[in-house]
């Protein structure tokens, strides 16, 4: 998931919500949705989609309107990083808050539930038919306390390692399946001038999920669960150890100088400008690559399993995400009546042929690009997914481990000195 600190986002929450042409048109009240003959305006409101999928949203606000008329549908489209900090928050506690909201599953969707804004959906959407449209599997993480609260939009790979495979061809190097191969890896491509990962870790969440991954590998999932749910402390030696791990990348001299200083899209083109040969992010580098480089050579690896580390080797850092419908809205039946349409085939089809992923059995049978269709099979079939720091858990506590990241991964703090200044600003919250 993509994160950014506050800070860097409440300026310009303001200027983020992109409402799309013929969508307008609001009226006053408080913090709570209301439907009345003057009010049908069904209010979504979600990440950025992206430029290709835009017109295939128009396409479900045009079917949906044909079906339901004197009604319109209103998207509210915000960036990414300041929708999952300040920007949802901010629609849900005001006024016209949106009927139908983007979330990821987790923790984050578990405060929804708690904040009592996620309406329990599932017998509509059994009714209606919808359930029936998805694949085996896709509706995992959608529940809270046994109730469906979210129609799932896909499944991300938080993180893995891409590389290029011209690089990697011409250095005669192959995939590693080690961490030790890893590390030899990366002494070949610095011994050759080539450095080995470019990343952009301005916003702190780039590094603070690959570091989670690692982390988790190490310590165990549990281990990493309970330290980052507050019941264990960060700075313990195993902890330290595992973070060390980020410590030899740094030491190596193995990352950009400058990956704490330039934002993810700037990580991104080092990688795709041949600056470096791998960067560890998650499935949407594939929709970068079509806008940023839309030729360029490259694959990817999962983390390569760790000696000696007490998580499953084979784990897969991943995260759910889907629409969820606020419980405190008026226009519950619409919504549900809204997901029935985005579920479609035809729509569902026009999704997929626009480079987005689909986890409905038409979406499925239309066949997604050959390096998505990988990383949905690798999560699909992961016999652990490990959540990302800042979806799975506490924003602040996921915000202190990936400081910590940051700060050892740059060079700035130790391991030790790093994973106590996180555990002390968790022992505050406490």
């Amino acid at each position: 998931m993509r994160m950014s600190r506050l800070a860097s986002v409440v300026a310009a929450l303001s200027a983020s919500a992109l409402l799309l042409a013929g969508c307008s048109g609001s009226s006053g009240g408080g913090g709570e949705t209301s439907a009345s003959p003057s009010d049908q305006i069904l209010r979504i409101a979600m990440t950025e989609p992206g430029a290709d999928a835009i017109p295939v949203w128009n396409q479900v606000k045009t079917t949906y309107e044909a079906a339901h008329p004197g009604w319109t549908v209103q998207y509210n489209f915000q960036n990414d990083d300041i929708y999952s900090t300040v920007g949802l928050p901010s629609l849900l506690s005001g006024g016209n808050a949106p009927d139908i909201f983007f979330e990821w599953s987790g923790n984050r969707l578990q405060t929804r539930h708690a904040d009592g804004y996620a309406a329990s959906i599932g017998d509509q959407l059994k009714a209606k038919g919808v359930t029936d449209l998805y694949i085996d599997g896709a509706f995992g993480g959608t529940s809270v306390d046994g109730k469906t609260v979210m129609l799932p939009l896909g499944k991300d790979v938080s993180n893995v390692i891409w590389y290029n495979k011209d690089i990697f061809d011409k250095q005669g190097l192959t995939p590693p399946t080690t961490w030790a191969e890893l590390d030899a890896i990366n002494s070949k491509l610095k011994a050759a001038g080539i450095t080995p990962y470019a990343m952009g870790n301005k916003d702190l969440w780039p590094a603070g999920n690959w570091n989670g991954h690692v982390l988790s590998r190490i310590v165990g999932e549990q281990a990493y669960a309970d330290a980052l749910n507050m019941t264990s402390p960060l700075d313990s030696p195993e902890w330290v150890a595992a973070m060390d791990k980020m410590k030899e990348i740094h030491d190596g001299g193995w990352i950009n100088d400058s990956v704490n200083s330039v934002s993810d899209n700037e990580g991104y083109t080092l990688f795709f400008t041949g600056k470096a040969a791998m960067t560890p992010i998650g499935s949407w580098l594939v929709d970068v690559r079509k806008d940023q480089a839309p030729t360029f050579n490259m694959d990817w690896f999962n983390l390569p399993a760790i000696d000696g580390g007490k998580g499953n080797q084979q784990s897969v850092l991943g995260v759910s995400s889907g629409l969820v419908v606020n419980a405190k809205s008026a226009k519950i039946d619409q919504a549900v009546d809204f997901f029935a349409t985005l579920a479609s085939s035809d729509i569902q089809a026009a999704f997929v042929k626009a480079g987005s992923s689909s986890l409905t059995k038409a979406g499925a049978a239309t066949g997604l690009n050959p390096l998505s269709q990988r990383l949905l099979n690798l999560i699909e079939t992961a016999p652990e997914i490990v959540s990302p720091p800042d979806t799975g858990y506490n924003l602040k506590v996921a915000d202190a481990l990936n400081t910590a990241t940051s700060a050892v991964l740059g060079g700035a703090m130790s391991s030790q000195d790093a994973l106590t200044q996180a555990q002390q600003k968790i022992d505050a919250l406490k």
